[in-house]
């Protein structure tokens, strides 16, 4: 292998790209055109098994760690240098789409192949990984093998999670392990030099904007409660409003008061009320019991606090005598990538001239847990009519080339710095 001045994107082939998105689709393939591929299944196994078999066929080398996450190396000079890394995930979500994760998985794969095929050079190896059970679709929590990796989740604690038919994560992660015989071990917590996540945007603002590529400067936090209130069933007929323990009525009092703190002129905030069950459920019975979900997001640390810390006021405030119970069920800050990564992202993709903007993301990324062990930031492609987690989840060739060209040349500036 020799030096070159080859820029690395014109090597970047972008009908590879898309074939191994559609080869890669074919496994966990559903009627509608996206993918059923739940982390840890014989379907998320057959997956791990293609993407080491199209490694190890340009002399990549294997390795897996304690949890399941997946990594394929093309070495540096330096062989004692921290690698630069990319990767997403390749499990979905029960009715997931093919570019959701598998996109900067398999974006990562092209990178390496496109350094291999132009005979570049690199000080410190490149990698990339498929992190496992980001979803969160089968074993919850959601980005359970890159918060174990990266030391933000209890290892043992994870494989004590317990699936809806009552698997335990301990239980399923032997096969998904053994799917790659001869993977090399990997240290949970290995350093990284820095990590570059490619994904698709899963929103509309790109597409919006006539946006090639997302330069992401940061992960907006998410806080998520649930609401319990109990009143008292009662005759709808014959009870009295004055005499009436009406849960629901409540409810939709901290609702309405929570709907209008979150009202934001600027459209950044977002606020879902995801579920509502109301008990008994019958039409002539004054409701005993409202559960109900609340789904709260800011980039703002400040605003973040304020007005997530009022949630429980407000549930209080509004209950009307009734008991309620708030539980505080997640709570990721939100996190600001590194500038000198993200300054990667932006000089490579002026460099190549896509039309690009900055953009926060909105979704929960692996790249979240690797921004606390090493300088990190993503790329964003558009995705058609921002859908995602569906199976009709559509992005373009030309734009996940263009984010691999730009993924690229910044994981080969990064390598050599």
């Amino acid at each position: 292998m020799s030096k070159s001045n080859v820029s690395v994107s014109l090597a970047v082939d972008a009908e590879r790209l898309w074939r191994r998105h559609m080869d890669l689709a074919k496994i966990g393939a559903t009627a509608k055109g996206g993918v059923n591929r739940q982390a840890l299944t014989p379907e998320e196994a057959r997956a791990r098994v293609q993407l080491r078999d199209w490694a190890e066929a340009r002399g990549f080398s294997t390795a897996i760690d304690a949890i399941g996450n997946l990594f394929f190396r093309r070495e540096g000079t330096d062989p004692d240098a921290a690698p630069v890394v990319t990767g997403s995930h390749i499990d979905s979500q029960p009715t997931g789409g093919k570019f959701d994760g598998a996109f900067g998985v398999l974006a990562g794969l092209e990178v390496l192949e496109a350094v291999e095929d132009a005979g570049i050079v690199t000080k410190r190896p490149l990698e990339f990984v498929a992190w496992m059970n980001e979803e969160g679709g089968r074993f919850q929590p959601a980005t359970m093998g890159s918060a174990v990796y990266a030391g933000k989740a209890d290892f043992e604690e994870m494989l004590d999670v317990v699936d809806a038919d009552g698997v335990k994560v301990r239980d399923a992660l032997p096969d998904a392990i053994a799917a790659t015989p001869g993977a090399a071990p990997r240290e949970l917590g290995a350093p990284m030099a820095a990590y570059i996540e490619a994904h698709i945007e899963q929103g509309p603002l790109l597409e919006m904007a006539e946006k090639t590529v997302g330069v992401v400067t940061g992960i907006q936090g998410a806080r998520w409660f649930a609401v319990e209130v109990l009143g008292e069933e009662a005759h709808a007929g014959t009870t009295p409003n004055a005499a009436r323990k009406d849960a629901l009525k409540a409810a939709l009092a901290m609702i309405n008061e929570m709907q209008a703190l979150m009202e934001d002129p600027t459209d950044t905030l977002r606020f879902t009320i995801g579920r509502l069950e109301v008990s008994p459920g019958s039409p002539n019975t004054v409701p005993g019991r409202v559960f109900f979900t609340v789904d709260f997001r800011h980039p703002d640390l400040a605003v973040f606090t304020d007005k997530g810390d009022r949630i429980s006021e407000i549930c209080r405030r509004n209950a009307h005598g009734l008991p309620v119970t708030v539980k505080e069920t997640y709570h990721v800050p939100p996190i600001t990538f590194h500038e000198d990564v993200v300054g990667r992202v932006r000089e490579a993709v002026n460099s190549l001239g896509y039309a690009h903007m900055d953009i926060i993301s909105g979704a929960l990324h692996d790249a979240k847990y690797m921004n606390d062990i090493c300088p990190s930031a993503m790329i964003f492609v558009p995705c058609e009519r921002g859908l995602s987690h569906n199976e009709l989840e559509n992005a373009a060739k030309d734009d996940l080339a263009a984010g691999t060209r730009v993924l690229a040349e910044a994981l080969v500036a990064l390598a050599n710095a």
